[in-house]
């Protein structure tokens, strides 16, 4: 099958690009001495998440429950609910695929980890926890001191929810451009993470793990030197907020759209904001230069004078945030050149409970 015959918009990979980002990560991670867990949001697809476990890593991230079932029934072993579970319903439905996989899940509340606790012992089953720190964004996590309480609670009270590590995701600081500003940034979280696994050691609270290097901070990892787990997802794609650092992945991930409009000063594509994630900024449009692009619901305006675009030709954006673009798509065409290599399902499209 030819690329020109893809009806679009459609979500495509250059598999070579893609292939170049996976032996990347897996060559940095091991100059680091880092522990790779890739974030499964990123690409949704379990014949990824395969492919990634196959070169070294020792899991993968979810970052909901509905994920981690399509992994745990695609037969990956090994998974991090990086989210809080709190509803009933859902806890109970964690505790009984903890039966089929090693799973970790994320706590900041006593409440939450004895519920967890509780329904671990109804379905006679064990879980991980990670507690979370708030590094900033001020999202999910506690305070240092609210982190120490915890900890102590669940590795003296709690026998089926164990503990198993430190989460510190510093996701506000994984597309900061300013490499001065996120150093600093960086500095000030580390401090934190420093003064908890510290405190919890003091107390006799072994820190197996602290988790949450990202794409974006992963080159700083002299600064994250007290973190040894990695939840790196966006490398695989990266993407046009990502093009703004200086971290040595290409882009593999594209929206192929075609031109259904065509005016000496614009172009309009048949991709919008139903078909391109632009929660991170707008995409980029692969071959053009000095350019606007306005994403409207079914429509790309690009405004370009003396472009050379008629109806029919097809343009390539790179997404501003690969994640959310990929919860657009049934299905990913892997390319090499103008030939389709491959049609890989996004299994997870969708699963955001």
């Amino acid at each position: 099958m030819n690329v020109n015959e893809i009806s679009t918009p459609a979500l495509i990979v250059e598999k070579s690009i893609f292939e170049k980002n996976l032996y990347r990560m897996k060559e940095l991670s091991e100059k680091l001495g880092l522990i790779l867990r890739p974030h499964y949001k990123s690409n949704k697809c379990p014949y990824i998440a395969k492919k990634q476990i196959e070169l070294g890593s020792v899991g993968v991230c979810s970052a909901k429950l509905g994920e981690a079932i399509d992994l745990a029934e695609s037969g990956i072993k090994d998974i991090l609910i990086a989210n809080e579970i709190v509803e009933p319903a859902k806890i109970k439905v964690m505790a009984e695929l903890s039966k089929k996989a090693v799973l970790t899940v994320l706590v900041d509340s006593k409440e939450n980890a004895i519920a967890i606790e509780n329904a671990l012992e109804e379905a006679d089953s064990y879980m991980r926890c990670y507690i979370e720190l708030d590094t900033g964004m001020h999202r999910c996590g506690g305070t240092v001191e609210e982190c120490i309480e915890l900890a102590s609670y669940i590795t003296s009270a709690l026998k089926r929810l164990t503990f198993g590590g430190i989460q510190a995701y510093a996701g506000h600081l994984s597309h900061e451009a300013d490499e001065e500003k996120r150093h600093i940034s960086v500095k000030a979280v580390v401090s934190e993470v420093k003064r908890l696994v510290k405190a919890l050691e003091e107390r006799g609270i072994r820190v197996p793990i602290v988790s949450g290097i990202s794409t974006g901070t992963i080159l700083d990892k002299a600064e994250f030197s007290i973190y040894n787990e990695a939840q790196t997802g966006s490398y695989i794609f990266s993407d046009a907020s990502y093009n703004k650092l200086n971290h040595g992945f290409e882009n593999s991930l594209f929206v192929l759209t075609t031109v259904i409009s065509a005016r000496p000063d614009r172009i309009v594509t048949d991709s919008g904001v139903k078909t391109c994630g632009v929660d991170q900024g707008p995409p980029e449009v692969v071959g053009l230069e000095d350019y606007k692009i306005e994403l409207h619901e079914e429509h790309g305006l690009i405004t370009k004078s003396g472009h050379n675009y008629k109806v029919c030709d097809r343009l390539r954006y790179i997404p501003g945030h690969c994640c959310s673009t990929i919860n657009l798509y049934d299905k990913i065409y892997f390319v090499d050149g103008d030939e389709v290599v491959d049609i890989v399902p996004i299994v997870s499209r969708g699963k955001s409970q």
